[in-house]
């Protein structure tokens, strides 16, 4: 019996079509004789859809026609299973309309990526592929990643964080704290954004002001931090558990202006084969030594973090000095970063039934573990009152 799949893509956030992309092309390398796959698509306004037409990326040019050929569902909790109930509920007939084995969110980008999905999901009691709600939270957060990886001895820029509160109530406090902490130039990201959304480097002062404006259109909280103008970006992607993990190859994506933009990254030769369209040098062009140290903190990256599944994490190489720093992870990685993994000899569809079957460990891992611890503390327990509704009524007995 094939097990089911729910892949779930889209949702409320920048990198929306981002998702399409990358959910298609999984479908697409799948073993369907292992999988039945089910799409699972999340409009902007987070309402859920599924349908085969949801499969054919042609078809999403046009939404409003896409979703009229789509049946509109609401995932329920089953018995050690996920369902899709038919939305709205009719007065006769069976509900659900698929059960999901396993959920498989391949999702980018704030209010999905970042936990959301994945704790709504995971309270619906499927398995969940990827990374759990913490990992996926703090992967998200750059200020809070760097934290952690900061106490585990991973090299990482130093910054300053700012909320939009803050930047609103004293304009001049903020950038006068920039100035005092670092040297021009600086650059300016949203703290929980990805697909280099919203961020801009300040050469002065009115850089500095005008890139803060920026970021603070893409999210409520920003970090700026030294830039490091001879810059070498190197991303390594690693694919396991806590337990177990291992590095990919390493790339060094070519971009076309200081940063390495959106446009360099989707737009720049095929929006519609996502990160695998990036120009780059694969394997990067690094000495031997210098290779095997970004593999190496890739994998202590993934496992200060606590990721599953597979992740890409993205370097910084300071020309001037040769230091490596990690710059951020992205906990679902666009298209998978299957390229990185063909690279090292893993094919498309080897890695996700891998990533399926790291779903289904950590869901037996997950059984192990009690929940429950049964005591006798309602017993005999008041608030006073016949129907225990009377503020200020005395404690049961137990306290």
């Amino acid at each position: 019996m094939k097990i089911r799949v729910g892949v779930f893509f889209g949702g409320n956030s920048v990198e929306h079509e981002i998702s399409v992309i990358s959910a298609l092309q999984a479908m697409n390398a799948m073993d369907s004789d292992k999988y039945e796959i089910i799409p699972v698509y999340i409009t902007r306004e987070n309402e859920f859809y599924t349908g085969e037409a949801l499969r054919t990326i042609e078809n999403f040019a046009d939404q409003p026609a896409l979703l009229k050929q789509c049946r509109q569902v609401i995932p329920v909790k089953g018995k050690g299973c996920m369902e899709l109930y038919k939305y709205p509920f009719g007065m006769f007939g069976n509900k659900a309309c698929a059960v999901l084995d396993v959920a498989f969110p391949i999702v980018h980008g704030t209010n999905v990526e970042d936990g959301t999905l994945q704790g709504f999901l995971q309270y619906l009691g499927a398995p969940v592929v990827g990374c759990d709600v913490l990992a996926s939270a703090v992967g998200m957060d750059k200020y809070v990643m760097k934290t952690i990886l900061k106490d585990a001895g991973v090299p990482v820029l130093d910054c300053v964080r700012f909320s939009r509160y803050e930047y609103e109530e004293n304009e001049q406090a903020c950038v006068e704290a920039v100035e005092a902490k670092f040297a021009y130039p600086v650059i300016v990201k949203p703290i929980d954004l990805g697909s280099s959304v919203g961020i801009k480097i300040g050469h002065d002062r009115d850089g500095l002001q005008e890139a803060m404006k920026y970021a603070f259109e893409y999210a409520g909280n920003i970090l700026v931090e030294p830039a490091i103008m001879q810059l070498r970006e190197i991303n390594c992607s690693v694919l396991g558990d806590t337990e177990q993990a291992i590095a990919s190859a390493c790339e060094e994506p070519a971009g076309s202006d200081e940063i390495l933009s959106y446009k360099d990254k989707y737009m720049s030769s095929g929006a519609s084969k996502g990160m695998a369209s990036v120009k780059r040098k694969l394997p990067a062009d690094l000495p031997a030594r210098q290779y095997a140290l970004v593999q190496q903190l890739a994998v202590t990256t993934f496992q200060a973090l606590r990721c599953n599944g597979v992740v890409r994490i993205d370097f910084m190489i300071d020309g001037a000095t040769d230091q490596v720093y990690v710059n951020e992870i992205n906990t679902i990685p666009g298209s998978l970063a299957f390229y990185l993994w063909k690279e090292s000899g893993v094919e498309y569809k080897e890695l996700l039934d891998r990533l399926i079957k790291l779903a289904l460990k950590r869901e037996r891992e997950n059984k192990a573990i009690r929940y429950d611890f049964k005591t006798d503390i309602l017993k005999g327990f008041s608030f006073g009152g016949a129907k225990g509704d009377k503020l200020g009524g005395k404690m049961g007995s137990k306290f």
